[in-house]
């Protein structure tokens, strides 16, 4: 029907009973469980269907009280943690080629305790996910229109912060002439390299 592209799959294991964002949209709460239909379906999408995924959301809103729709999420995760409940399904997602990762609007503080959500931190998504994980693909955020990303800065710093941290594409900018303005700027100041934004 000519749909190339589906943000999905939810590679987010849910083993919060009480998350309010997440629930019945993972395959299930069991970290492996998740990773193997993850794969699956990754693998369902680009190769038998010819559609771009994007696994999401890293690294991992499985844990979650807050809606990050309406707040900023803190997951206090050890990186054992991690490893064990939120990592899995993003490494089988990433070992079957998935063309895109959709980053999280929430604290992960065994990764990066400066406050700023996932999608705007350079350990998470410059540091963990291209070089821990060897991810090489291209990061997409989640709706910068959603609370859980616009707390702490306004649409333009959180543009530029966005594309620092490591992110290529911004989904649903609130105010992209704000943005824009504030992307020029921080690469004429130096803050943001030419080299990062892609044409």
């Amino acid at each position: 029907v000519g749909m190339n592209v589906t943000f999905a799959p939810v590679s987010d294991a849910n083993v919060n009973p009480a998350n309010p964002v997440i629930g019945v949209r993972s395959f299930s709460s069991d970290p492996a469980l998740v990773a193997d239909l993850v794969g699956a379906q990754v693998r369902g999408y680009q190769q038998a269907g010819r559609v771009a995924c994007s696994t999401k959301h890293f690294p991992g809103h499985g844990d979650t009280a807050v809606d990050s729709h309406l707040g900023l999420p803190v997951i206090t995760h050890t990186r054992e943690e991690w490893e064990r409940l939120d990592a899995p399904p993003f490494r089988a997602a990433i070992a079957a080629g998935v063309d895109m990762v959709m980053t999280a609007h929430l604290v992960m503080t065994a990764f990066d305790d400066s406050g700023d959500p996932a999608t705007l931190s350079k350990p998470v998504i410059t540091d963990l996910l291209r070089g821990e994980l060897g991810y090489d693909g291209v990061v997409i955020t989640d709706g910068l229109m959603m609370e859980g990303v616009r707390t702490l800065h306004d649409d333009g710093e959180v543009a530029v912060r966005a594309l620092i941290a490591g992110c290529d594409q911004l989904l649903m900018c609130p105010a992209p002439i704000d943005a824009l303005a504030a992307i020029k700027k921080a690469i004429n100041q130096g803050r943001l390299s030419l080299s990062l934004i892609h044409i």
